[in-house]
């Protein structure tokens, strides 16, 4: 069992490797398919302008505050999802009066709300609001899903023994919920450092990482274009990894309790 694990695991390893070699494969014969620097610049070239922003004290500073932002839009849409479907798991008719709201934040146009923010606001603020307006509805969704995907049993159950609304909570919800949460979380604060970014290139806020892009488009900077790109690419790579990691140990531990 353990021999056909570690095949299983070499196995994916290997298709992974041969996804980004195939990756750049197509990279290198569209390079030499265009030959225009101007459209899709050299491996070695985007490869020295990824070393040179890893070195740049602007670029960490950027890159700071973009992570930063994404992490507060993140907690506050997480916060204020727990707290909706918490409400609508002792209160049911506010599932129905939310559902609404959710239906409209799932639907707005992101180009055009960063326009609208930005009469309000400023190039800094916006992108925030942008990035809660994208997770919060999604968030919710998910720990909707994950509450009503509870076995009817054990809150009937509760029901039965008159567990106080708080002791539901605390100790049928949030335990039976956790692992489906966190197994979502890598993929929706990924998600939100691509919106945030999307959101300072088309706000133009300064000292970002979307600042960064669009700087380097407006100097038609291809190569650094390139390397930021590939350097947000990653930075959702590691985060997906990271949380992967975590909930697999945390499986493993509560196999073990």
């Amino acid at each position: 069992m353990i021999k056909a694990y570690f095949s299983k695991r070499k196995f994916n390893i290997i298709l992974s490797l041969s996804a980004f070699a195939l990756m750049w494969l197509i990279w290198i014969i569209a390079y030499y398919g265009v030959q225009n620097d101007y459209v899709i610049p050299s491996i070695s070239d985007t490869a020295k302008s990824f070393g040179k922003c890893l070195i740049s004290v602007n670029f960490w500073l950027a890159f700071v505050n973009t992570v930063l932002r994404t992490a507060f839009s993140f907690v506050i849409s997480f916060v204020l999802s727990v707290a909706l479907v918490a409400i609508g798991a002792v209160c049911k008719p506010f599932n129905s009066f939310i559902k609404p709201f959710m239906g409209v934040l799932r639907t707005l146009p992101t180009l055009a709300i960063i326009l609208i923010l930005l009469f309000w606001t400023n190039p800094k603020v916006a992108p925030l609001i942008v990035t809660i307006l994208v997770l919060f509805p999604m968030i919710y969704s998910q720990l909707n899903a994950a509450v009503s995907g509870i076995d009817e049993g054990i809150i009937e159950m509760a029901e039965v023994y008159k567990i106080s609304n708080r002791e539901k909570l605390t100790k049928i919800y949030l335990p039976l919920i956790s692992p489906y949460v966190l197994s979502q979380t890598g993929a929706n604060i990924s998600l939100g450092i691509k919106v945030m970014i999307s959101a300072e290139v088309l706000a133009g806020t300064y000292k970002s990482f979307g600042g960064l892009m669009q700087n380097a488009r407006f100097y038609v900077d291809m190569p650094r274009l390139a390397a930021l790109t590939i350097i947000a690419v990653l930075i959702g790579l590691l985060i997906d990894l990271c949380f992967s990691l975590i909930e697999r140990a945390t499986f493993k531990w509560s196999k073990k309790q």
